[in-house]
């Protein structure tokens, strides 16, 4: 079973708390299933965009919890809201949490190569 949308987020937010760094709900989306886009804003201004996974990076036998793909890597504020304004357009119910850290260790389950 997967875990809930919005217990992810508030779980998400107060590790990111506890490190010392801040954390954001820019965009709450529907509480138990929506899909969760991360914004990590680093100094120099530029920003990392981390988007739900797809499906083809869950193997056959795992347990489909929530994992992530970088889908914009250091790159400009406005390619990042657009990308998210496309996305929104096309699921409304969709979540956006900002984080400002430079640093996220293993916050944020990635996806490998087209699999866990």
């Amino acid at each position: 079973m997967r875990l809930r949308a919005d217990i992810f987020v508030s779980s998400l937010l107060r590790r990111v708390f506890a490190s010392g760094d801040f954390a954001a709900v820019e965009k709450k989306g529907a509480e138990e299933a929506g899909a969760i886009f991360i914004r990590q804003h680093f100094r120099d201004g530029l920003e990392t965009l981390y988007a739900p996974a797809p499906q083809t990076a869950f193997g056959d036998d795992e347990i489909r919890d929530r994992l992530f793909e970088i889908r914009l890597a250091r790159s400009e504020p406005e390619a990042v809201r657009a990308m998210l304004e496309r996305e929104r357009r096309f699921d409304p119910d969709l979540w956006i949490v900002e984080l400002e850290a430079e640093e996220l260790g293993d916050m944020i389950p990635l996806a490998r190569d087209g699999s866990a």
